[in-house]
């Protein structure tokens, strides 16, 4: 072979390696009641950065579903065919619990050990982690109807992936989708035009058309439909209890930007069967308990993608020379990289403390469901809005080679705009920020008393609630709070965030956090923290042990 053939100053490939080595995670573990749980977290992190999975995660994501509407001999089918590796990714998911089975935990901390599984195997692949989670989001809207909740929850919960299209009664596990947006309405679900009419045996029959219907080969799917009574929640199997097929027609897949594993679909309902869950007329407030769980996982992927590209460019930094010395090595590099390790650190211990807030509320604690319900909202907005523009600088740090694909980075940064808009895009979330203010009583004092304590270790900290609170008294006027929702919505965040980092992060993470998220000494773009931050003790800590 020629010379000019042979390969220099390249980064190994990036493999071999777990995605649960991470400090903020696992000490997350340790504090909020899930260390029962850390070694499975490990074992996943360890698959998830393994050449296998991350294979099949390639594989799922060059060879995307494809929608068979018709057979061979022109029957109606409506079947998506997925790529084995994408049915492997999902068996994979499922027997390690990142699906419902925290619902059927009795173990304190279930819900953060799920958290946890989720975000070290989202950095494998993030596709197919959307019909994990909306399974996951579905059994406290399904709880709403007590009878259809004793059925169908223990076999969401089951760690059986039971792909294809049967009774789901008589299957040995369940994945269930979401299906509320219609083209007319978006976010605004009141605006839901698909009727719904009962029929004598109790069961409704459906006809609508749905805009936006992620994983369409779910086994069942948590819908809205207008009832005499008004908007209603609705649960619609694919099969029916007698094995024949329910009229869910797959008009098209939607041909996204990212998330290519996984299919999305527009669907037509045609005197489709459904069951009541829920009050009639009270489909909003049903089914905003699976918003809300899905939301979580939002926040949860978020910080997954970010941890992801901060893993490459600090891969690549460590492998690549230029201009005479190590990447990693250079002052201006090491200071970008810095930057997205305290975005990522931030984005990973917030999104595990509502985890471990959803626990606490579960086994009745109203002041920790106060403050998920409001740090949902914050962090929905925040931190799903930071993931694109992280993935972007993470990308940037590998140069030309980040803009190919074979370097995983195209497919994370195809990926991330889409959790800040699934499940509400920013002024979606920002305004939900001023309706839990509003509605959810106690939320505001539940979020002050979390940040608060932290009063007095860090003066920056102080100075940022102090603003925070000037601000509020402004939001008395329903015009001005709207102008003011987004900029609200983002103090929180941080001063949330500032808070934790300050009470459990290394004291450099914290120290560069409030520095320039909460005292402005800070640019607008990655890579601007304040000439004298102490970059080594904050680079120590993101890079990842196993790849030294």
């Amino acid at each position: 072979m020629s010379s000019t053939h042979e390969v220099l100053n390249q980064a190994p490939p990036l493999v071999g390696f777990t995605t649960a080595d991470d400090p903020a995670l696992l000490e997350a573990l340790r504090r909020d009641g899930g260390a029962w749980g850390e070694e499975e977290v490990r074992q996943l992190g360890a698959r998830a950065g393994s050449a296998e999975v991350q294979d099949r995660a390639r594989m799922a994501e060059e060879h995307p579903p494809v929608l068979h509407t018709h057979d061979r001999y022109g029957n109606r089918i409506d079947e998506v065919e997925y790529h084995p590796a994408y049915h492997q990714l999902m068996a994979e998911a499922v027997a390690n619990g990142q699906h419902a089975a925290a619902w059927r935990e009795s173990r304190s901390g279930a819900h953060l050990v799920r958290a946890a599984k989720f975000y070290a195997f989202a950095q494998a692949e993030a596709g197919h982690g959307c019909p994990i989670s909306m399974t996951y989001a579905a059994v406290p809207a399904l709880r709403a109807e007590p009878e259809l909740a004793a059925a169908y929850e223990p076999l969401l919960a089951s760690r059986e992936y039971d792909f294809g299209l049967r009774a789901p009664l008589g299957k040995r596990g369940l994945i269930a989708g979401m299906s509320m947006t219609e083209k007319q309405g978006g976010s605004d679900v009141r605006a839901n035009t698909t009727q719904a009419v009962p029929s004598d045996d109790g069961t409704y029959v459906l006809t609508g058309h749905k805009w936006f219907t992620s994983a369409p080969m779910s086994d069942v799917f948590l819908t809205l439909a207008q009832a005499d009574e008004g908007v209603t929640c609705f649960l619609v199997p694919r099969v029916l209890p007698d094995g024949t097929r329910n009229t869910l027609r797959l008009q098209r897949l939607k041909n996204k930007l990212g998330n290519h594993s996984n299919a999305s679909s527009e669907i037509e309902y045609e005197r489709t069967v459904a069951w009541r869950v829920g009050e009639p007329g009270r489909g909003v407030r049903t089914i905003v308990e699976m918003v809300n769980m899905t939301r979580l996982d939002c926040v949860i992927g978020s910080a997954a993608g970010m941890r992801a590209g901060l893993r490459q460019a600090l891969h690549h930094a460590e492998h690549r020379r230029a201009f005479g010395a190590e990447l990693i090595d250079q002052p201006l590099m090491r200071h970008v990289l810095a930057d997205l390790a305290v975005e990522s650190e931030a984005a990973t211990t917030l999104a595990m403390r509502l985890a471990a807030a959803l626990d606490r509320a579960e086994a009745g604690d109203a002041s920790e469901a106060a403050l998920r319900r409001l740090g949902l909202a914050v962090s929905k907005y925040w931190v799903c809005k930071r993931g694109a523009s992280h993935a972007a600088e993470a990308l940037e740090c590998l140069g030309g080679n980040g803009y190919v694909e074979d370097s995983g980075m195209p497919r994370l940064y195809r990926e991330a705009p889409l959790l800040s808009i699934w499940e509400g895009s920013g002024n979606v979330a920002a305004l939900d920020v001023l309706r839990a203010l509003g509605r959810e009583q106690g939320a505001l004092d539940a979020f002050l008393a979390e940040v608060e304590t932290a009063a007095g270790a860090d003066a920056r900290l102080d100075a940022a609630v102090a603003r925070l609170r000037a601000l509020l008294p402004r939001l008395g006027d329903p015009q001005r709070a709207q102008v003011l929702a987004r900029r609200l919505a983002e103090q929180m965040t941080l001063v949330l965030q500032g808070s934790l980092l300050v009470r459990y992060s290394h004291p450099a993470v914290a120290d560069a956090f409030c520095a320039s998220r909460l005292d402005g000494d800070w640019g607008h773009a990655f890579g601007t923290l304040p000439a004298g931050t102490d970059t080594g003790p904050i680079l120590d800590r993101a890079r990842p042990k196993d790849l030294r």
